[in-house]
């Protein structure tokens, strides 16, 4: 447990040194490649990256060394290392992102994606959560340990700047930089969510994603709706008709069943136990409509649904005009932006696959159809916690929360995290976050919970003391994780 006089710095170098430097980052617009192709000319993610490095550079951490390490043609990683205590053999990997999604409408009155504004401890604007705090994080728990003198083993912290497109790049550096990052026995991914804020949540399970585009195209252009209407198929009908390939349009179940795979039962009941803490706060913390429902009555299955089921949104569309402008046209050509979320333990590629092939196959009435994925992620699943970190997480939630930590899968994708999981089989995670309830990462009105991060950072130095403590008994495997070990990606991208 931090000691009073750390809690104080901690809390003081968040609000005073950290807070600050966390608004300048918002006001970046460093949307990730896949939203901002010309993003090396544009200059805002090297803006970003900048903005972290002097910081890191400046932190009074015996033996820090800060890194921009730049491949030709990819986006710049942080690459940080903090030499371990002596005797300590083991190496923890400490991993986060600063790339960011794109604006999206809907910000209320006085928001906005590049304007921070902090209101009632939460700091809104894009990235601020996801996940532009986990660098400063990561840093001043080290900070944390060091002022107490506790020991902990060799951290390296890795901030990728291509998480929001799939990290695509990640496997390059990774491998560019296998000798200098060695085998971790402890992985700390701080790009998850929570349940509430009340308690440390640990994240068990992530989804995979596939995501594309779907063409339909019925005429080279557009002709008079009341001439054509009836004799021509609309595009959007074809596309209807297509989906319904995918997915049951009245329950929204996904029809393909290579995209199910069988729930653990460890997960079922953790999904229960989850439903029990949060009551309906499931689904009361998405902002529904008046007279709207969720898609289930059963709170575990809301969980479920939304962490080991496949599920489908159509994210984005071309082929029609703005209402005020869309006139009595039979429309040439409808696209559709697909985004399937997938079971955590299902490959992304296989689904990618059955997707594109239920997709193309046979179109109706001959029309030119053309699906083409532009992302596929495969999920992750976590191992069993090692007696050693479950007693660190439950000492560290009580001390930062004064509640036990509760345990549920998440619906998003971190690739990061799959990858990870192959290259260090043995390893352990503490993958968590401070996306809760209402903090809309990737929609409007995104925003930062910054007590949740203050304890968050406390947990993840109390993780890493009790880390050392473990490496020193022979708890982590050292042998298996020792610096120097190199490996090779099987990802050509994730």
């Amino acid at each position: 447990m931090l000691n009073p006089g750390t809690l104080t710095a901690l809390k003081a170098q968040w609000h005073e040194e950290i807070l600050p430097l966390l608004c300048d980052y918002i006001r970046i617009p460093n949307k990730s490649p896949m939203f901002d192709p010309d993003w090396a000319k544009n200059g805002y993610m090297d803006e970003a990256v900048a903005l972290m490095e002097r910081w890191a550079r400046a932190q009074p951490i015996e033996g820090l060394s800060v890194e921009v390490v730049r491949l030709p043609g990819r986006t710049p990683l942080l690459f940080m290392e903090v030499p371990g205590a002596a005797g300590i053999e083991d190496t923890v990997l400490l991993y986060g992102h600063l790339d960011k999604q794109p604006e999206m409408t809907g910000w209320a009155e006085g928001l906005g994606p590049w304007v921070p504004v902090l209101k009632d401890g939460r700091l809104y604007g894009r990235g601020g959560a996801d996940d532009g705090y986990a660098c400063f994080a990561s840093l001043s728990a080290l900070l944390a340990l060091a002022r107490e003198g506790k020991p902990h083993a060799r951290a390296v912290i890795l901030i990728e700047a291509c998480e929001e497109s799939g990290s695509y790049d990640l496997p390059h550096y990774i491998d560019h930089l296998a000798e200098r990052i060695g085998r971790p026995s402890l992985i700390v991914c701080l790009d998850s969510g929570c349940g509430d804020y009340e308690r440390l949540w640990l994240t068990t399970s992530l989804r995979g994603l596939v995501g594309g585009i779907l063409e339909v195209e019925v005429l080279e252009e557009g002709v008079h709706s009341g001439d054509a209407s009836g004799i021509v198929p609309s595009s959007f009908r074809i596309a209807r008709l297509l989906l319904d390939r995918l997915e049951d349009a009245a329950s929204g179940a996904i029809r393909l069943q290579g995209l199910h795979v069988e729930i653990p039962e460890l997960r079922v009941r953790q999904a229960m136990d989850a439903a029990r803490v949060l009551g309906d706060a499931v689904y009361r913390k998405f902002p529904f409509v008046s007279g709207m429902r969720p898609t289930a009555e059963a709170l575990h299955e809301l969980i479920l649904n939304r962490t080991w089921r496949p599920a489908l949104e159509i994210t984005g569309g071309e082929g029609l005009p703005p209402i005020a402008q869309a006139g009595n046209v039979l429309r040439p050509r409808t696209a559709l932006k697909l985004s399937m979320r997938l079971p955590p333990t299902l490959n992304g590629e296989l689904a990618k696959e059955l997707i594109a092939r239920a997709l193309n196959a046979d179109p109706p009435y001959g029309a030119r159809v053309r699906f083409r994925a532009d992302q596929a992620a495969t999920g992750w699943e976590a191992p069993p916690l090692a007696p050693w970190l479950e007693n660190a997480v439950e000492q560290a939630s009580l001390h930062a929360f004064g509640q036990p930590p509760a345990y549920m899968g998440e619906g998003g994708t971190i690739p990061f995290m799959a990858m990870l999981g192959e290259k260090f089989p043995g390893a352990q995670f503490l993958i968590t976050g401070v996306l809760g309830p209402h903090s809309n990462a990737h929609g409007p009105n995104e925003f930062l919970d910054l007590p949740t991060a203050q304890r968050l950072t406390q947990v993840v130095a109390e993780v890493l003391a009790a880390h050392a403590e473990a490496a020193r008994r022979g708890l982590t495997s050292s042998a298996l994780h020792r610096p120097g070990t190199a490996f090779a990606s099987e990802h050509g991208c994730c």
